[in-house]
């Protein structure tokens, strides 16, 4: 089983910036470079929702319309670590943050594309 851990979230202003970590347990046997990465977030009282995507290598990635050009998504292999840096945040990406692990899609903009989640973390952005 992969396991995810998500940290780094907490209270930034509007026009902040802030990052956040998903650190991953992976199977004996497994490498993390073998599972294509994704986040997600939740708003309160909203579905959760897709944010970003990272190809195995970390050589490609999407976004969502919300988030392009000021997410960033990123991962280092060697570390087993997920990534994602935000800038010129907005009130509107106050959310839950979530990391999942997909082990046959890659680029997956749904839940049921992901096999692994992680607990998440809770960023709130101030206006």
């Amino acid at each position: 089983q992969v396991q995810l851990v998500e940290s780094g979230g907490g209270l930034v202003q509007a026009g902040g910036s802030l990052s956040v970590s998903c650190a991953a347990s992976i199977p004996t046997g497994r490498s993390f470079s073998e599972y294509a990465m994704g986040w997600f977030r939740q708003a309160p009282g909203k579905p959760r929702t897709w944010v970003a995507a990272i190809s195995w290598s970390g050589g490609a990635a999407l976004y969502a319309d919300s988030v392009k050009g000021r997410f960033t998504i990123s991962r280092d292999n060697a570390k087993n670590t997920l990534y994602l840096q935000m800038t010129n945040l907005k009130p509107e990406d106050t959310a839950d943050y979530y990391c999942a692990a997909a082990v046959n899609v890659v680029g997956g903009r749904t839940e049921i594309d992901y096999d692994y989640w992680g607990q998440g973390t809770q960023v709130t952005v101030s206006s």
